[in-house]
């Protein structure tokens, strides 16, 4: 990230949360809404989830891919104005819930349309040339995605490709290469519009900071085409998954399920496969956040075998090799490190040597110490956070601040009231002051926060599985010029407005001599 003394805000808001008339978000007018108002509080940050297409459990953290974006995310009514479908085909969408994604009615509703519009743009022959240009750029992932989107959709209708007869080859592809031009196709509308969208917001002063996981779906085509990758046992099976070892939340551990990099072979490549992740990234985000960074430099390996994680191992990853790689071809990394967690030197040696910001969640600095008194030097607390990291008052795994406020107990409460100078009715605007006026040189703000809302507008609960995870949905009306202007005043009086200090200066320069030469006038 750029050293340049300026001070940054922004608001996270996954695109799948607009409320629109075809059950989840897009990139059409609404998207475009939220740009206008989030340019309007004077916040230059718009945060996302992983863009890729989800599959079981509707994570954007396990998607089928971490090439190709969501299909669901494209407009519908863009491919009408464009002549793939007609006004008629989405004239009459179904009722849906009212503040939830339903992705089973989505998928079944806008799948449809979507391939319709495939194959009308592929009758019409028009944009061809575009089209090829899309394909060659994207040579190195997009076959083998559409294809195996294609066996999944039409052969197997299970995405555990290790059951399949089908195992990715030169063959495999060429056999289903003509059925898989569909896929091919949606992934040139939602590039399109997502690089239309993101043009637009860049040109309103605002760059969006992306999100990848480090590990890759079990059941994703980047396993599929790439199980060289990935350590495996003699028959071609995982032998070893991720997780996190026993801790004060769970006695067992965590069990992730993704597969483990075979580092080796990836430093054999010169770790080709991750330059093109994040090449690819860059192309649709300004800034990536790395989720789970400490796993470049070890991560918790288990035994595929193993049913929990307990009996796992720390398993050193090449990330100063890694690192070195990446520099070498993207210069200075525009990379947030999710560095929450388990910490050790040799973690923050190698996020600070690469000169990327870490993460502070306020919500984590209210703790007690063993003798029940607050710990005000909690790290997470913001009268001790340093410039060099991100700020969030809670992440889209954590609760809303009103909820987890709502759910502390009496003397915990208390002491949160006299932290920050607050009654229960401000508590959360009190919280967003804090974080805006701390020295910490990017804060980002959840928009359910800015909203007030409690815990039913959580977006996820972590090591849980239903429908009520990444489902949150909102109307672009809920957030009023109400909401605007107060966390204007909040970036305003924060100087976080993207602005050094001599911007600033200049800035105001200009405006004494614009109302000098109008009283001249």
């Amino acid at each position: 990230m750029e050293i340049t003394g300026a001070r940054y805000s922004g608001i996270l808001f996954h695109l799948t949360s607009i409320r629109t008339k075809y059950g989840i978000g897009d990139m059409g007018r609404n998207a475009y809404e939220f740009v206008d108002k989030l340019a309007r509080t004077g916040a230059t940050l718009w945060q996302v989830l992983p863009l890729g297409p989800t599959g079981y459990g509707n994570s954007p953290y396990a998607a089928r891919s971490t090439f190709a974006g969501n299909e669901l995310l494209i407009d519908l009514e863009d491919l009408v104005d464009e002549g793939y479908l007609n006004r008629d085909d989405i004239a009459f969408p179904p009722d849906w819930p009212s503040s939830r994604v339903d992705f089973d009615r989505v998928r079944a509703y806008k799948l449809p349309l979507l391939k319709k519009a495939a194959g009308d743009f592929l009758r019409s022959r028009r944009h061809r040339s575009d089209y090829s240009a899309f394909k060659q750029a994207n040579a190195s992932w997009l076959d083998g995605y559409a294809v195996f989107m294609t066996l999944y959709d039409e052969k197997y209708q299970d995405a555990r490709w290790m059951l399949w007869e089908d195992r990715y080859s030169p063959q495999t592809l060429k056999k289903y290469s003509k059925q898989a031009e569909t896929y091919r196709v949606l992934q040139y509308f939602f590039l399109k519009q997502w690089l239309k969208l993101k043009s637009y917001a860049n040109g309103r002063g605002i760059r969006i900071i992306g999100d990848i996981p480090i590990f890759v779906g079990a059941d994703s085509a980047d396993t599929w085409s790439n199980i060289q990758l990935f350590k495996t046992d003699a028959k071609g099976g995982y032998s070893a998954i991720s997780g996190v070892p026993p801790d004060n939340f769970s006695a067992t551990g965590q069990r992730w399920g993704n597969p483990v990099y075979d580092w080796k072979k990836h430093e054999e490549t010169g770790f080709s496969w991750w330059i093109e992740r994040i090449r690819k990234q860059l192309e649709l985000c300004d800034i990536i956040r790395i989720d789970h960074f400490r796993g470049f430099d070890a991560y918790w390996e288990v035994k595929a075998s193993c049913p929990t994680a307990v009996d796992g191992k720390w398993v050193k990853a090449p990330g100063k090799a890694f690192f070195k790689a990446l520099r070498n071809e993207f210069g200075e990394l525009p990379i947030i490190a999710e560095d929450l967690g388990f910490m050790t030197d040799s973690v923050n040696n190698l996020r600070k040597e690469n000169h990327l910001p870490g993460m502070k969640i306020f919500q984590f600095g209210f703790t007690r110490l063993p003798d029940g008194s607050f710990n005000s030097w909690d790290t997470f607390l913001p009268h001790n956070w340093d410039e060099d990291f991100v700020a969030y008052p809670g992440t889209h795994d954590n609760e809303t601040l009103r909820g987890w406020y709502e759910n502390q107990d009496d003397g915990m409460k208390d002491i949160v009231r006299r932290y920050l100078s607050s009654d229960d009715k401000e508590i959360v605007w009190a919280f967003l002051n804090a974080l805006m006026l701390s020295h910490a040189r990017y804060a980002i703000v959840q928009l359910q926060d800015i909203l007030g809302l409690g815990n039913k507008a959580r977006m996820n609960t972590p090591s849980t599985c239903n429908d009520l995870n990444w489902s949150w949905s909102v109307s672009m009306d809920d957030f009023t010029d109400w909401h605007i202007a107060r966390f204007r005043h909040l970036v305003e009086i924060s100087g976080r407005d993207g602005m050094t200090f001599q911007e600033r200066l200049a800035r105001i320069g200009e405006k004494r001599s614009s109302r000098t030469s109008g009283q001249e006038s």
